[in-house]
């Protein structure tokens, strides 16, 4: 059975934010998770992550979502971060935040990092959004710190939360 600790955690105040970042993550870990409850100040539904601090292009991922009424797929290569998590925004039902997780496993090793996303995006209204990604980051870094971000020039409003949980195996 797997143990999740809470290793840090982050609330946007008054006046927002421009990202929800974690440094100094302990290598101590078998894997890691996000979870994520959002909502920005802009139109962009999704946010911009990154692992490591490395935006050098070696984020390659796949997604696919549905709307209700609707499904599709994307994907993307050679990307300078990842881009599958989303949030609710200016075009959604005013106080609602989406809810997101982000799954990182072998986190520590010298191996590439594949990574997992899920998102749902609240409107309290006819319009939904759902999301599940996959994708790699083509670096062998131990992860050692974690960038959630809106697309600029957007920002997290108050009240957005991001903690990470390392996970153990017992």
């Amino acid at each position: 059975m797997a143990t999740y600790i809470q290793i840090a955690s982050v609330t946007v105040g008054a006046g927002g934010a421009a990202s929800m970042d974690f440094t100094s993550i302990p290598q101590t870990y078998t894997d890691l998770v996000v979870k994520l409850s959002t909502r920005t100040n802009g139109t962009n539904g999704n946010l911009r992550n990154t692992l490591a601090g490395i935006t050098s292009g070696v984020y390659s991922e796949k997604a696919v979502y549905g709307t209700g009424s609707s499904a599709a797929s994307f994907g993307n290569t050679s990307q300078a971060f990842s881009a599958t998590i989303y949030t609710d925004n200016t075009n959604y039902t005013a106080s609602t935040f989406a809810n997101s997780e982000w799954y990182i496993p072998n986190y520590t090793s010298a191996n590439n990092k594949s990574f997992s996303t899920d998102s749902v995006v609240e409107t309290n209204g006819t319009a939904v959004l759902a999301v599940l990604g996959a994708g790699l980051m083509a670096n062998t870094s131990a992860v050692t710190s974690i960038s959630i971000a809106p697309i600029s020039p957007d920002n997290f409003v108050q009240y957005s939360t991001a903690t990470l949980y390392g996970i153990s195996k017992s």
